[in-house]
């Protein structure tokens, strides 16, 4: 800032020694001026020039009349043009403050690929007034290639080549102009909502899904796919291997994972059956765990699948061909109560397992290795991301100064990187892997959800939510939802800290995702055996109040949440049984 005053002062001193050299070389003595005028060797752009140098305005009077030749008499010869001395810096200002079509670069013309270069640091809102400059900077800020890095940076059209679009520009534009309208869609709950039942599935045992395909497991054994992109809920049953060479009914379906190119499902009895989305309905591969199965995970992308059973876990993997085979089996001494598979790893598959109070790290052709364990504390909830691995420990209480936290842990190191929270009730559900980067939320039993920044290691908000106890959480960039206990999805500002809305139903809310244009929840009943619901009734599918319940949003549709009423039928009446309850209607009517 202290450049600027020193330059115009140079600026200002040059002047005056061009305008005095000028007068100089006139040799031509001055005449008086008149009072409050100007000398005839002073023309009247010198004189403005003078006034401002000496940094004072100067008020222009109005030029004399030229007088006009009479008849007979020549016209009197006009003032000589100034010097080219005094003309210099002043006619060098003037053309620099008219020149509109070609500003250059510091004084240099540059090619246009290095300008480029230089414009290619520059956001939108500067690029958009770089444009208003000249025809030439209009042309650069223009330039397809940067609007296009813009599109990729702020990740718009990231499967597409620049050669896929004519004006990356007005591309941009629709893109935030969509965005936009989805978070107000979100904000003011306006869109469409529908519901994904099964009714002969009786009672709603598990429930997970990827990039909108939801997969859903029931006590029937049946396990049934939903593709929420197409509206279409006439989905697949996908079929099992239990059939008539094993009588009785079919063992409840105790776990689903769904991830792009597989479906996975663990039955009471320890068999997981695996399907293909690509080849059809029929299993790919079966096998079998002796006892019941306590947790079960599947890869975000390939094909991986850990599963737990007793003291038990194993890991399985398809090759290039598609043959499947046990990579690693591993004997814990306690039980397992969470399993999570490492994404994003290449080879062998990582398998990150809580048994009690113990993390292990299990790597195929390695012993297991314990990540944490502390004696008396056991695992509440646990999350894994590529690098990092969270989860809440349960502490001994104030009375011994060990209240309840959140861990993280990096796995390359398998070293604690920080501790979080401080809080008298159990973390129920943590969510890493969702989150967005250096960001972790979690749910707690005290009915809050908490927000944490891990660079400070501190909370960011702490919103108070379900009275009995927070069950599944999910966050992004602005929004928080999350689910309780007692059945009630909250979405909520994370920056203002409000709730925007909420939506109740009967059963507790055990599973939540979201991306930017579509919800997924499900309130799944603890109760798989209500009561009057027995094998030996009439009716073949449960009250409509045991079922449980998936809620399915679209946010880019333009329609009110309450104009979204569901048709009053989607029965396709291809089923013999079933009271008026159970063919789809949106009120239980008794009568049609």
């Amino acid at each position: 800032m202290a450049d600027g005053p020193a330059e115009l002062e140079l600026f200002r001193r040059r002047w005056r020694e061009e305008l005095a050299g000028a007068k100089r070389r006139r040799r031509q003595p001055e005449p008086e001026p008149e009072p409050g005028g100007e000398g005839p060797g002073e023309s009247g752009g010198v004189a403005l020039a003078w006034s401002l140098l000496d940094g004072r305005p100067r008020s222009r009077r109005p030029r004399p009349a030229r007088p006009r030749a009479g008849p007979g008499k020549e016209a009197p010869a006009p003032a000589p043009a100034p010097g080219p001395a005094e003309d210099d810096l002043l006619g060098q200002l003037i053309r620099d403050l008219n020149e509109i079509n070609e500003i250059p670069f510091f004084d240099v013309q540059l090619p246009y690929e290095l300008a480029l270069k230089i414009f290619q640091y520059l956001g939108r809102i500067e690029l958009g007034k770089c444009a208003q400059v000249s025809r030439t900077w209009k042309v650069l800020a223009e330039d397809e290639v940067l609007w296009y890095r813009l599109c990729q940076q702020e990740g718009y059209l990231l499967d597409n080549s620049i050669s896929d679009g004519s004006c990356w520009k007005l591309a941009l534009k629709d893109c935030r102009a969509k965005e936009h309208t989805l978070r107000t869609n979100w904000k003011n709950r306006v869109g469409a909502v529908s519901q994904l039942q099964y009714e002969l599935g009786k009672i709603l045992c598990s429930v997970h899904s990827c990039d909108g395909v939801v997969i859903s497991g029931y006590t029937s054994g049946d396990v049934r796919l939903w593709d929420t992109r197409t509206w279409d809920y006439t989905a697949p049953i996908l079929e099992s291997m239990h059939g008539a060479a094993e009588p009785g009914p079919q063992p409840h379906v105790s776990f689903v994972r769904i991830n792009s190119s597989l479906a996975v499902a663990a039955y009471e009895d320890g068999t997981i059956n695996v399907w293909s989305l690509m080849i059809g309905r029929e299993p790919i591969h079966r096998y079998q765990h002796n006892q019941k199965l306590q947790a079960l995970a599947l890869g975000l992308e390939g094909a991986a699948i850990a599963s737990a059973s007793g003291f038990q876990v194993k890991v399985e993997s398809s090759d290039d061909r598609g043959y499947w085979q046990t990579t690693a089996e591993f004997e814990i001494q306690k039980l397992v109560n969470f399993l999570q598979l490492v994404p994003g790893v290449i080879g062998s598959p990582v398998t990150l397992a809580a048994a009690e109070d113990v993390v292990y790290l299990l790597k195929a052709e390695q012993p297991g290795k314990i990540l944490h364990s502390v004696y008396g504390q056991p695992v509440t909830c646990l999350d894994v991301s590529a690098n990092e691995a969270a989860f809440g420990v349960k502490g001994f209480g104030w009375l011994l100064n060990e209240t309840n936290k959140i861990l993280l842990y990096n796995l390359e190191t398998g070293q604690c990187v920080t501790q979080l929270g401080s809080s008298l009730g159990d973390f129920t559900c943590v969510n890493l892997q969702d989150s967005p980067p250096y960001m972790l939320v979690t749910g707690n039993k005290d009915r809050r959800v908490r927000v944490y920044d891990l660079r400070q290691s501190q909370s960011l908000c702490s919103l108070y939510a379900h009275h009995l106890g927070v069950s599944a959480v999910q966050m992004d960039d602005w929004k928080i939802v999350s689910g309780g206990e007692e059945g009630l999805v909250c979405v909520w500002d994370q920056r203002m800290g409000t709730k925007l809305w909420e939506i109740h139903a009967r059963h507790p809310v055990r599973y939540i995702w979201f991306n930017s244009h579509s919800l997924i929840t499900a309130n799944i009943p603890d109760e798989k055996n209500p009561r009057g619901a027995s094998i030996m009734d009439d009716d073949l599918t449960a009250h409509r109040r045991h079922r449980g319940i998936i809620y399915a949003y679209e946010f880019s549709v333009d329609q009110l949440a309450v104009e979204s009423v569901l048709p009053i039928c989607r029965s396709s009446y291809d089923e013999a049984i079933g009271y008026n309850y159970n063919i789809g209607l949106s009120v239980p009517y008794d009568n049609i």
